[in-house]
């Protein structure tokens, strides 16, 4: 089976929310992102953010929303796109 064909929705997600991550590419806007023109850079490889929520994308992939203080922007990332820098704290009572 190719790595496009992985259907990673069987798993657990990589990441979870509140995770630290960063980028391992550029991430352009496809088109997806409002307000910015499609093309333009929303992030740089080695920027940091925070996993704020996950989705799903295509029914195959997690789809995280990750939130990059710097930038002011919250940008759907495939895990491919990640890697881990820190664990969340977990939420405590």
């Amino acid at each position: 089976m190719r790595p496009s064909d992985e259907v990673e929705l069987e798993e657990p997600p990589a990441f979870n929310i509140g995770d630290k991550v960063r980028l391992r590419k550029v991430i352009k806007n496809d088109g997806t992102f409002p307000g910015q023109e499609i093309g333009v850079i929303l992030a740089t490889k080695g920027d940091t953010g925070y996993v704020a929520s996950i989705g799903t994308y295509l029914q195959r992939s997690y789809i995280y929303a990750v939130h990059f203080l710097d930038k002011g922007f919250v940008i759907g990332c495939l895990k491919k796109e990640l890697e881990l820098v820190e664990k969340g704290q977990e939420m405590t009572e």
